[in-house]
């Protein structure tokens, strides 16, 4: 693979990678995900 086609290939990947986030905090998906990590971060510490 050449560098030209690399960097097309990486640049896709970014955007779609973009694109899945923005869709998942459209769908309110930032809260649910942020519960879970305070949850999981409470038991591994032991405070919760």
């Amino acid at each position: 693979m050449d560098n030209k086609r690399k960097w097309v290939v990486r640049a896709m990947l970014i955007i779609t990678s973009c694109a899945f986030v923005l869709y998942g905090a459209a769908r309110g998906e930032i809260e649910i995900v942020w519960n879970k990590a305070v949850n999981i971060c409470l038991e591994c510490i032991g405070l919760g």
